[in-house]
Formats: C-alpha cells, sequence, structure tokens
C-alpha cells in the first residue's frame, strides 16, 4: 500500500486534497516533523512533508515531483494535462513558482528566522522581510486571478490546489491579504471545494 506522509496543516496538505479529489487508494499517515529523535526520520531522513512511501525502497519526496505523480495514476483528470503540452508546462510553472518564491522565499524565514541569523534580536526584521517578499510574490498571481477563476486552463488544477495552502497561511499574516481581493475569493472558494472540506476535517482543522 502506498502511503503519503503529512503533518496537519503543513504544505502536505496539497497532495493530501488530491488523494481525495482523485480518490486514490493511498493511505495517509501523520507524522512528528522538526524532530531529530522520531522514527519518521528512518523513513525520509529530512524529516519534512510530504513524503511519498510506494514500496519499502521507493520514497518520492518535494510537492513538486508528488503532486504531478498522484495526478498522472489518474491519467485523463483535468488536475493535470498530457506530456509535452503547453497547459502542463503551464501548472508545472506554477507549482515551482509557488515553492519557490512562496514558499522556500517568504513562508521559510516567516516561520523559521533562526536558519537565517543566530540573534534572535534579528528575527523581527527578517520576518518582516519576507512578509514583504511574500507581498511581492503574491502579486503576480493576484493579477492573474483577477481576470480568471484559475491558474490554468480555466478550471482546478495542481497549481491551485498548491497555491490554496499558502493563501491559507497568508490569511493568518494579519492584514496581507486586505489588499488581494481575488485571492480572497479565490479562497473562499478553495474551502467550499468538497476535497477541501473533507481534506480540512481528516486533519484537524475543520
Amino acid at each position: 500500500m502506498t502511503t503519503l506522509f503529512i503533518s496537519p496543516g503543513a504544505c502536505s496538505f496539497a497532495a493530501h486534497v488530491v488523494i481525495h479529489e482523485l480518490q486514490l487508494p493511498i493511505s495517509v499517515e501523520r507524522v512528528t516533523i522538526h524532530r531529530e529523535d522520531t522514527p519518521y526520520r528512518q523513513i525520509n531522513p529530512s524529516g519534512r512533508v510530504p513524503a511519498l512511501l510506494l514500496d519499502q525502497q521507493t520514497l518520492l519526496t518535494e510537492n513538486t515531483a508528488i503532486l504531478p505523480y498522484l495526478a498522472d495514476l489518474r491519467p485523463g483528470t483535468p488536475l493535470f494535462a498530457p506530456a509535452g503540452t503547453v497547459e502542463r508546462a503551464q501548472i508545472q510553472a506554477w507549482l515551482g513558482y509557488l515553492a519557490t518564491e512562496v514558499h522556500v522565499g517568504a513562508f521559510r524565514p516567516i516561520n523559521r528566522p533562526e536558519r537565517y541569523s543566530g540573534d534572535e534580536s534579528a528575527f523581527p526584521g527578517i520576518r518582516q522581510r519576507a512578509l514583504q517578499q511574500l507581498a511581492n510574490a503574491l502579486k503576480p498571481i493576484e493579477a492573474r486571478l483577477a481576470t480568471e477563476s484559475f491558474l490554468v486552463g480555466n478550471r482546478l488544477t495542481l497549481a491551485d490546489i498548491y497555491l490554496g495552502v499558502f493563501i491559507g497561511w497568508s490569511a493568518r499574516a494579519g492584514q496581507l491579504l486586505e489588499e488581494f481581493a481575488a485571492l480572497r475569493g479565490f479562497l473562499e472558494r478553495y474551502r467550499t471545494r468538497e476535497s477541501v472540506v473533507q481534506t480540512l476535517a481528516a486533519e484537524g482543522l475543520a
């Protein structure tokens, strides 16, 4: 049995949503992250989520790999696009942008400023600068969703499912979303989708 390892509310939420969206026969297991002594480290030495254990020897990590892999288990799903198409490349481009500019480029220093300085007095400045980076990273997404309901192809795709994770996080970042009307609307639609509702409930976040 294939197993997806998650931590509630983490970026693994996107892969969990895809499992519900496509009704994939994949078990989901909660794990403890950011600890050296957790048994999960024996499965995934990085201790990060998501991770997808295909068998006892094969482990996939990173959303940019796991999300396409899951979608390809249901050939023809509208969540992705056929190999060699522009739409597939566009979806992958958004996945890469979200992983780098939004997650690592902004949320990582917001959530873990100790990675960027050993001086605790520097943490507020790191977080403030990262919030500015987050706002800048969201601007092209806001521009896209101001005229379209979805990022690619006028339908829900992997890119939108992944985006929903970070817009949900952004909603907790003070007044950040006040200037992003399209993203606020996107988040409202995202949270009412059945697969998202199911995932929120399964992760104890409803």
